[in-house]
């Protein structure tokens, strides 16, 4: 794998099917605890990794969000996965290995953003402040998320482990990966169309509100390919693999099963 990843697994050893799943920025693989229980994955091997310097995980020196799809893309060659899920800066992670060949199987994106207009402003002004306030605009984001999540309707497990993930964090690898991540996010390149044009299998999915959104031409274009599926779950949701892990269970289902499709027909 090249790195030393802070992994969680679960499901059947004998499973003929692996999912990587990748959390989102400030968390860690636990956050994937409720998902990776779902009795409709309970027969799949799961494979959940927290991103480099977030949550207490060993940073890569190289926070771009090429580096990082090549780290996960390594690692689901490593693990053998069929299907990669990930969610809102493992969701970025997981577009980037889809649209630069590093993975060629079916992926599911949780909460995430093609572009700056896909984040709610005050998230974005974060973002920018944090290439001149040094740390304290990361520290503030850790804060708030914090008092986000103890007042949130998660169960107080869920609370109590989230709110430990933020603060394992360090504050200066955070403000890497949120600069990296505005890097990202205001590049110029058509990702809905480089989305769709890689060809793969793909499920898009997004509360009604509170974890994000698309442009409704990021929207559009996306529908517009047959094997992209863009999902909108009602209600306002701020953690998708925790507050609907039974909906998220149900598509890895579908997209396992496009997986073990695309293999048998390589076999013909």
């Amino acid at each position: 794998m090249g790195m030393t990843w802070d992994l969680a697994e679960a499901g059947a050893a004998d499973a003929k099917q692996t999912v990587l799943l990748l959390p989102g920025g400030l968390c860690s693989a636990r956050s994937y605890a409720v998902l990776m229980a779902e009795p409709a994955l309970a027969r799949t091997r799961l494979v959940a990794a927290t991103l480099p310097g977030h949550a207490g995980a060993p940073a890569l020196p190289d926070f771009s969000t090429d580096a990082y799809a090549q780290a996960a893309a390594a690692l689901a060659e490593s693990v053998r996965a069929d299907v990669v899920v990930g969610f809102s800066m493992g969701a970025m992670v997981t577009y980037e290995m889809v649209v630069s060949g590093g993975f060629d199987g079916p992926v599911v994106l949780l909460g995430s953003s093609l572009s700056a207009a896909d984040e709610p402003a005050a998230a974005r002004a974060i973002f920018r402040l944090s290439s001149v306030l040094g740390t304290l605009p990361a520290a503030a984001l850790k804060k708030g998320a914090a008092a986000m999540v103890k007042k949130s309707a998660l169960p107080p497990e869920q609370q109590q482990q989230l709110r430990a993930d933020f603060a394992r964090t360090d504050s200066g690898d955070l403000r890497r990966a949120l600069r990296a991540y505005l890097r990202w996010l205001r590049r110029n390149d058509n990702p809905a169309r480089r989305l769709g044009a890689a060809g793969l299998p793909t499920w898009v999915i997004h509360a009604e509100k509170g974890d994000g959104a698309l442009t409704s031409e990021e929207r559009a274009e996306l529908q517009s390919y047959p094997q992209v599926h863009v999902i909108t779950l009602p209600g306002s949701v701020d953690f998708l693999p925790i507050e609907r892990s039974a909906d998220i269970a149900a598509v890895i289902v579908e997209a396992l099963a496009a997986a073990s499709h695309a293999r048998r027909s390589t076999e013909t």
